[in-house]
């Protein structure tokens, strides 16, 4: 009766998982997407914890206060913090899957090598590999993120690096191998071990190399480990629902991360070897190229008098937390007759869909977020193009400039704009290190400042003129 009961409980779970990354895909069922997904979690736990089998309730209770205590503060940081803080969920859920993983080999080879069969192993193997790897992995992409002082942001390289990578790889892969052909051998008890330092090391050097640019895509990537991981463990605990929803997970990691990769025009080895974000030596243009700045009265004026503008949102409006004066921006000119529309470039910012959170918070209206590839035919009507914080997105040197780290990056076409209005805090170059081309054009003019600042001048200059 049990039994019928939790395998009930898990297909009402698995349904409820499916229709919650379905109803994620609008902005209109999202918040059912997320009540669906909490309650197809309940659903699991419950079934799980109410299995005969479970003696141990004092521990699950811990571990469900722990859990709490810790997610309720995660759930509340502020959305430019919620890159790092899906980095550190995929750590948790990595660290979830090696742990477990690691109590069921010393269980089974404390109950006999005979429970050690070379699927239960292979299982096993995959599940410490990809649970500990996305770990450390997914510590250092929130490290990155967070700007902490002794993880740097920008790629850290060394000489054979790549090599080093796929070397320690390839060790703990072959002893993996050993451990599923011999799982009673006289170096299983040895390997197993080094296998796990081993991946603890790789998921730190897999990240060390990969620059801010790049997080988007790693974040997904090290989703679809964690997916991976949790499929592998659904194995070694013999768990339908556990496959299912890791396979769920890691197949959207993986959608997602080739999206991305489309996105920039760049395959999985060269985002996870190809560096993307080192400081180039070679520039963009000459050293006798000038910026031109605009007052904020003047590019108000012209905003004013514009019939379509394209706001392109960036890294830049995130770190500002510039979002909710870029909507009262958006309504005063939409007040005056004004069409708007916000160009949203794949990897803008640092996690997939980073600027339509922003600005989906900040009440813009989701119909007029608009995609790269609908925007572009566009821009040759757009009267302003206003360029929030973003950087590579826009440079024109994705298209002519062989050579450049961001050259056959699909853009957003800013520079095909009749006037462009670049808000940025300093010259400094974006994550690719080079200039951006768009900033030296000669319909190109600069808003030195800070985002949420420049933002605000703009709106109180379209609120004294409504005032008249």
């Amino acid at each position: 009766m049990i039994h019928g009961l939790v395998q009930l409980a898990y297909l009402a779970a698995t349904a409820l998982f499916i229709f919650s990354l379905h109803w994620m895909n609008d902005p209109k069922t999202a918040r059912y997407g997320v009540i669906s997904g909490v309650i197809a979690m309940a659903l699991a736990i419950a079934a799980t914890w109410s299995q005969p089998q479970v003696v141990h309730h004092l521990w699950i209770v811990v571990a469900l206060a722990a859990g709490i205590l810790v997610g309720v503060p995660l759930s509340r940081v502020p959305l430019t913090a919620v890159p790092q803080r899906t980095a550190i969920s995929h750590a948790f859920g990595g660290l979830a899957a090696g742990l477990v993983g690691t109590a069921k080999y010393y269980l089974w080879v404390g109950e006999g090598t005979e429970q050690l069969t070379a699927f239960r192993m292979g299982a096993i193997v995959l599940e410490i590999i990809l649970g500990y790897l996305t770990f450390t992995g997914s510590l250092m992409a929130a490290g990155k993120l967070q700007g902490v002082s002794w993880i740097p942001q920008r790629p850290v390289t060394y000489p054979l690096q790549n090599l080093v990578n796929i070397g320690l790889l390839g060790a703990a892969v072959a002893m993996g191998v050993y451990l599923v052909t011999q799982p009673a051998g006289p170096l299983a008890g040895t390997f197993f071990p080094i296998i796990i330092g081993l991946a603890l090391l790789f998921g730190v050097l897999l990240i060390i190399p990969i620059g801010g640019a790049d997080m988007p895509t790693v974040i997904s990537i090290l989703n679809s480990y964690a997916g991976l991981s949790a499929v592998a463990m659904g194995f070694v605990l013999d768990n339908k629902l556990l496959i299912i929803a890791g396979a769920l997970d890691g197949s959207s990691g993986l959608i997602l991360s080739i999206i991305m990769c489309r996105a920039m025009n760049r395959s999985f080895t060269n985002v996870l070897f190809g560096a993307f974000g080192q400081v180039q030596t070679v520039q963009a243009g000459g050293d006798d190229r000038v910026y031109k700045p605009e007052t904020i009265q003047g590019a108000a004026q012209v905003l004013e008098q514009a019939n379509l503008v394209v706001i392109i949102p960036g890294y830049g409006m995130a770190v500002a937390q510039a979002q909710h004066r870029v909507h009262e921006l958006y309504e005063q000119l939409t007040r005056r007759g004004v069409m708007v529309k916000f160009a949203i470039h794949p990897v803008a910012g640092r996690m997939p869909g980073h600027m339509n959170v922003l600005l989906a918070e900040a009440d813009v209206p989701y119909g007029d977020l608009v995609e790269m590839d609908e925007i572009n035919p566009d821009m040759p009507q757009c009267d302003v193009a206003l360029v929030i914080g973003a950087n590579d997105v826009v440079n024109p040197a994705a298209r002519s400039m062989r050579g450049s780290p961001i050259y056959g990056m699909p853009i957003i076409e800013a520079d095909k704009a009749k006037t462009v209005f670049a808000i940025k805090r300093s010259k400094n170059p974006g994550f690719a290190g080079i200039d951006n081309d768009l900033y030296f054009q000669d319909n190109t003019f600069m808003l030195f400042g800070d985002a949420k600042v420049v933002v605000g001048e703009l709106v109180k200059q379209f609120q004294g003129s409504g005032s008249h």
